[in-house]
């Protein structure tokens, strides 16, 4: 866990650099980062938000951007750590930062946009109320600190 938790809605979790997840250049490829993003997303939501819940409700998060910004390459048997919080939350965007780290130096930066669809509609929704609520206590937590 880092010294100081980086924004709202924050979760950490460990990779294990697979064989098969090696390129042709010796390091995790590109591709692997979206599948770990994806999976600290899902983390994400089981701890704030569960997926199961919502979508019996008929809604689902969506991602509608993802930026990568690749720092370092990691290599084979090299410990990772992945971490996400929340970054700025309107009425139906929200923000996620990302970061995948290797003995604290950051490897992989990523930011991904995402809304809430209603699954019979495909139309966006309001983001779920409960989400905000916990999204703005821990942001006003974190600001008078």
């Amino acid at each position: 866990m880092p010294d100081t938790i980086p924004g709202p809605l924050f979760i950490e979790r460990e990779f294990t650099v697979k064989t098969y997840y090696i390129d042709f250049a010796g390091h995790v490829s590109n591709i692997v980062y979206i599948r770990w993003l994806e999976d600290l997303r899902f983390a994400f939501m089981e701890e704030y938000h569960p997926l199961g819940p919502s979508m019996e409700n008929g809604v689902a998060p969506v991602v509608t951007r993802t930026e990568v910004d690749y720092r370092r390459p990691v290599r084979l048997f090299e410990p990772v750590i992945g971490r996400m919080w929340a970054g700025d939350a309107g009425k139906l965007r929200m923000n996620l930062h990302a970061t995948f780290t290797v003995a604290e130096q950051v490897c992989v930066e990523a930011r991904q946009q995402g809304v809430f669809i209603d699954l019979k509609t495909g139309r966006p929704q309001r983001i779920p109320g409960e989400l905000l609520t916990i999204y703005r206590a821990q942001l006003m937590m974190l600001r008078s600190r």
